[in-house]
């Protein structure tokens, strides 16, 4: 779905300050608090956001290791009996389908490496899974992020090749506002 600036503004305020409420918005955006709700409306509806939740971070919950892990399936049983038993372990975060030398690749916590292993041995006993390889996450370079994407699609679709305020900090201005002057 095709985003305007307006659209990309609103979910970069939204993204920096959750809680911040729609007139609140409408002020700094400089637009009727209807338009903000109508667009924070859209915007649902049509699944550009996702949810309104809090972001966790499972280091401050005593799972401090993060681990990838591939797992090789059996050919027969497909995709889905397995996602399902891997929804129901606490420690995978994400688990995904993909190309290459695996068949499934899921994101998972631990609270040591002992315990990792653990993770692992639980993931290897699911039904369907032949074998399984990880690797450790030492650091954490680019977390998940989506407002890179939200600006290039605003832009995409308002034509301008312009940087948003507050973008780079260097204006002085907090995400989604206007700068000063």
């Amino acid at each position: 779905m095709p985003i305007d600036e307006l659209d990309g503004r609103l979910i970069e305020l939204f993204t920096a300050e959750p809680r911040v409420g729609v007139l609140e918005a409408s002020r700094r955006l400089g637009v009727a608090r209807g338009t903000v709700q109508a667009r924070l409306d859209r915007l649902s509806r049509d699944g550009v956001i996702a949810g309104y939740g809090p972001e966790i971070d499972p280091a401050a919950l005593g799972y401090g290791v993060t681990a990838f892990v591939t797992l090789q399936l059996r050919q027969a049983g497909g995709h889905d009996p397995v996602a399902k038993r891997l929804a129901q372990v606490p420690e995978v975060i994400e688990a995904h389908t993909i190309t290459g030398p695996g068949d499934m690749l899921c994101r998972v916590v631990a609270r040591s490496n002992t315990d990792l292993q653990r993770v692992i041995d639980v993931l290897v006993d699911v039904a369907g899974v032949e074998r399984a390889s990880s690797v450790i996450s030492l650091a954490t370079q680019v977390a998940y992020r989506t407002l890179p994407l939200v600006r290039a699609s605003a832009r995409r679709t308002g034509g301008a090749e312009r940087r948003w305020p507050g973008e780079d900090g260097a204006d002085g201005a907090k995400p989604g506002e206007r700068p000063p002057g």
